[in-house]
C-alpha cells in the first residue's frame, strides 16, 4: 500500500550482481510505494544496506557498512535502518543482538516484505517478526517484479535462477540461497523485451551456474534454447554469459554462441584451481588435462572467444607443488581475464572441517603472485590488438578528465574487466562506435573512433 509521505531512502548494496538484482527489485518495490531516493546517507530518512555473506572479507565489509550507515541514525536525519540479503539470510539473529540499530531485517525470501520494512510508523519487531534463520531461501523472482535499474543504463543483469546444487566444499551459497530453481523461458523472455523496450543494449546472463538452468523444468529448455530465444529480440546489441560450471559446457552451447547474432564470444567459466587432487578436496573435480581440452575446445569452436576465470588460493592443503602447478596453468591457459581469491573459512561447509594451514600472508602472497602472471599475459593480448578497429560500447564519460570517452569491447564485461579509454571522436553513452585501438595497457586498451 502507497505510504502515507515520501520517505527518502539511501541504498548501499553490496556484493554481487546476484546481488544488485534483489536490490534494484527492493527499489522497485519502494518506488511503487512512493519512496524517493538519496545518494546521501546523510540526507535520508530511511537507509536500506543489502548485504553478500559470501566470505569472510564481504561479511566484514557488510558489518562495516551496517555500523557506519547507524552513525547517521545519530548524526543526520535517518531515523530507521534496514538490513537485507544474505548475511541476514545465514546470521538474522546475531545481527538483532549485536546491532541494536538495526530496525528491520529482510531476507532473501521477504524482498516483498521491504515497504513494510521502512515505514517509520510501526515498531522495529512488527518488520522483523522471525527469531532465528530461517534456512536457505526458496523464493524466485519473475518478469512481474518492478526493478528499478541501477546500473548503466544501456547495461542491465539477467538473473536467470536462483541457488546452486553444486557440494562446492569452500562454498556457503547453497545454505543462504538454497537450491536451484530457474525461471521460465517465458518469464526470461519477457523481461529481456521489457529491458530492452527501457533501452538495455547489453544483457549480462547471471546466476550461480547459468549452465545448468533448466535442468529443473524438465521440458528440455536449457541455456542454449535461451539464448536462441533472446538472440531473436530486437533492440539488444550484446547477451554476455557469466558463471559457466567447466564441466557444463557444452558443444550444443558453443555452437549457439558460435551462431548467434548478439552473444558475445565471451565465457566466464571460474575453474578455482588446476590441480587435481585440490580441485578433488574442494569438491570440484577437473584437473590440468581436463580443463586445457575445454579451453581447446572452446577455442576451436569460437577462435575469438574471450575467457574469463577465477581461482581460489590458500584453500587447505595447498602445497608449494599446488600452488606452482597452478601458475603453469595460468602460463598456458592464456585467459583474457581472471580473478583471484583467498581462502577463508566458512561456517556450515565442508572445507570448515579442514585445517585452514596456509597462514594469511601466504595466501595474499599468492595471490599477488597470481595476478602478476596474468597481468603479463593481459598485456601480451592488448599489444596484439594494437591498430585492430573494434566495436565499442560507450560507458561514460571518464570521471578523471571529464574529457575522454569511456567504453568496453565485447572482450571486456561492465565491473570485472577493463575498459576502452575514447581520445577522439564523438558519441553518447550507449553508443555503439568502431575504435581504431592505439595504445595497450594490462587491463585497458586506448584508441580513437573511425566512421563506420
Amino acid at each position: 500500500m502507497p505510504l502515507a509521505s515520501p520517505l527518502r531512502v539511501g541504498v548501499v548494496s553490496l556484493g554481487c550482481p546476484k546481488n544488485l538484482v534483489d536490490t534494484e527489485i527492493m527499489l522497485g518495490s519502494l518506488r511503487q510505494s512512493g519512496c524517493l531516493f538519496s545518494s546521501d546517507p546523510s540526507d535520508s530518512d530511511v537507509i536500506l544496506v543489502n548485504t553478500c555473506g559470501f566470505i569472510e572479507s564481504a561479511r566484514r565489509e557488510s558489518i562495516e557498512t551496517i555500523l557506519e550507515m547507524a552513525e547517521y541514525k545519530r548524526t543526520g536525519r535517518c531515523r530507521r535502518l534496514v538490513v537485507a540479503g544474505c548475511l541476514v539470510q545465514r546470521h538474522r539473529q546475531e545481527l538483532r543482538e549485536e546491532i541494536p540499530e538495526i530496525d528491520a531485517l529482510i531476507g532473501l525470501d521477504e524482498l516483498q516484505n521491504i515497504v513494510e520494512a521502512v515505514r517509520l510508523d510501526l515498531a522495529s519487531a512488527a518488520a522483523d517478526p522471525a527469531a532465528q534463520c530461517p534456512g536457505p531461501a526458496r523464493a524466485l523472482y519473475d518478469h512481474r517484479s518492478k526493478r528499478v535499474l541501477t546500473t548503466l543504463p544501456h547495461t542491465a543483469y539477467l538473473k536467470i535462477s536462483e541457488g546452486c546444487d553444486h557440494p562446492c566444499a569452500f562454498c556457503a551459497i547453497p545454505a543462504m540461497r538454497g537450491q536451484m530453481r530457474s525461471r521460465t523461458l517465458a518469464s526470461l523472455v519477457q523481461e529481456a523485451r521489457d529491458l530492452a523496450a527501457r533501452g538495455v543494449k547489453e544483457l549480462v546472463l547471471i546466476a550461480q551456474d547459468t549452465t545448468d538452468y533448466g535442468r529443473d523444468l524438465a521440458d528440455g529448455t536449457d541455456l542454449p534454447t535461451l539464448l536462441r530465444a533472446l538472440d531473436a529480440l530486437e533492440g539488444l546489441e550484446w547477451i554476455r554469459i557469466h558463471y559457466a560450471y567447466p564441466n557444463r559446457v557444452t558443444d550444443g552451447l558453443l555452437r549457439t554462441m558460435a551462431d548467434s547474432a548478439r552473444v558475445c564470444h565471451y565465457l566466464d567459466i571460474p575453474l578455482q584451481h588446476a590441480d587435481a587432487d585440490l580441485l578433488r578436496a574442494m569438491k570440484r573435480g577437473g584437473s590440468r588435462p581436463i580443463f586445457n581440452r575445454l579451453l581447446d575446445g572452446i577455442r576451436r569452436r569460437i577462435p575469438d572467444c574471450a575467457l574469463r576465470t577465477t581461482f581460489i588460493v590458500g584453500f587447505p592443503g595447498e602445497t608449494k607443488k599446488a600452488f606452482q602447478e597452478l601458475c603453469s596453468f595460468l602460463r598456458e591457459a592464456d585467459f583474457d581475464h581472471a580473478g583471484v581469491f583467498t581462502y577463508s573459512h566458512e561456517a556450515g561447509t565442508a572445507a570448515a572441517f579442514l585445517t585452514d594451514d596456509i597462514p594469511t600472508a601466504l595466501k595474499e602472497e599468492r595471490r599477488a603472485r597470481l595476478m602478476e602472471i596474468q597481468s603479463g599475459i593481459a598485456l601480451r593480448k592488448n599489444l596484439a590488438r594494437l591498430g585492430c578497429i573494434l566495436p565499442v560500447l560507450v560507458d561514460s564519460l571518464e570521471p578523471d578528465t571529464r574529457m575522454l570517452l569511456q567504453g568496453r569491447t565485447s572482450y571486456q564485461a561492465p565491473e570485472v574487466d577493463g575498459r576502452v579509454l575514447i581520445t577522439d571522436g564523438n558519441a553518447r553513452v550507449g553508443d555503439r562506435v568502431l575504435v581504431r585501438m592505439e595504445e595497450a595497457y594490462p587491463y585497458d586498451l586506448v584508441g580513437r573512433i573511425v566512421p563506420f
